[in-house]
């Protein structure tokens, strides 16, 4: 399971450059005439990293101990990261306002995520 949420890291972390990249220069022209949506832009690409990462601290800790809240975590940092930046990213490009309504279940997702860490975190025993 911890190389599952490595693989899953190091595709989002990818996909995450290489969206900035997309961002930062196929759509200059877009956010120059719609300024509004590109902080909403770099906002999706922004958690995107971060969540990437945290699904490598997930993959670590997995090695080390064995915890459905850890596996836990993992998904719901993936579908965190689908929903939030993913919802995120068709709002700033498409205008699609309705998928503002969407990002929230992601944010929630990352919140869910980092308390099944805490709280496993918190039960452990070993040098977890």
């Amino acid at each position: 399971m911890s190389r599952t949420f490595a693989i899953l890291g190091a595709s989002f972390a990818f996909l995450g450059v290489a969206l900035g990249a997309f961002g930062a220069h196929a759509l200059a022209a877009h956010f120059a005439a719609n300024p509004e949506l590109e902080p909403t832009f770099e906002t999706a690409a922004r958690y995107q990293m971060y969540h990437a990462l945290a699904l490598f601290i997930v993959a670590w800790l997995a090695e080390r101990c064995d915890s459905r809240l850890i596996r836990w975590s993992g998904w719901l940092f993936t579908l965190g990261i689908v929903l939030f930046s993913g919802s995120l990213y068709i709002l700033s490009i498409f205008n699609v306002r309705i998928m503002g309504a969407v990002a929230p279940l992601g944010g929630v997702c990352f919140l869910l995520g980092w308390a099944c860490i805490a709280w496993m975190l918190w039960r452990e025993k070993s040098d977890a």
